[in-house]
């Protein structure tokens, strides 16, 4: 048995539509190139998942579970909440230096929202996991300061800094974005330890 035949089919199917919908967008692949590229035939598809957008929600669930492993490997060598925060930066450099077929494009979540409706599942995907991901941050710097606002401000900042840091290295296929990020959260962490003190 090759290794193509002993991956499950709906496995193949969401790698598949993975890579494709990363490399050219959602709306620009079609079923048949995702069916083609799994090695299935185009019913087998739609024995895994109702429809397209389907297949879409459970590919951005799979991008989202993605991050949260990359994050949970960092979080195992965390030893305080400064700590904490820094490893959500280095989960999103580990993302884009992941080895994409055709580099690194940005966020595949901000990717794939950007060419949903408003209003479309895979658009609520996205959103919760960024507010997870603010949540997380939100998480570490509650146990680094007292004050809740001050937690809730830096958590917001450090979110919007990530984001702006994740587009631009997606713009210029590199994680370098993600390394100068990181050093300007750390800056916010002197300030508010300092503020804090």
């Amino acid at each position: 048995m090759n290794e193509s035949t002993s991956v499950p089919v709906r496995e193949r199917l969401l790698a598949a539509a993975a890579v494709l919908f990363y490399e050219q967008g959602i709306a620009a692949t079609g079923i048949d190139s995702i069916t083609k590229r799994a090695g299935v035939a185009k019913q087998s598809l739609y024995n895994h998942f109702a429809s397209k957008a389907d297949l879409v929600a459970a590919y951005l669930q799979v991008r989202h579970q993605e991050w949260l492993d990359l994050y949970t490997r960092r979080l195992e060598k965390v030893e305080t909440p400064r700590q904490g925060v820094l490893a959500v930066f280095a989960a999103y450099q580990d993302h884009a230096e992941l080895a994409y077929e055709n580099g690194f494009r940005g966020c595949g979540l901000l990717n794939a929202a950007a060419e949903l409706p408003a209003g479309a599942e895979g658009r609520d995907i996205v959103r919760m996991h960024k507010e997870e991901v603010e949540q997380i941050l939100h998480g570490h710097l509650q146990a680094m300061v007292s004050d809740r606002h001050t937690a809730d401000v830096l958590a917001r900042h450090l979110a919007f800094l990530l984001e702006g840091a994740i587009t631009r290295s997606g713009l210029e296929g590199s994680s370098v974005c993600m390394q100068q990020a990181s050093v300007m959260a750390e800056r916010l962490l002197d300030e508010a330890q300092r503020a804090a003190s």
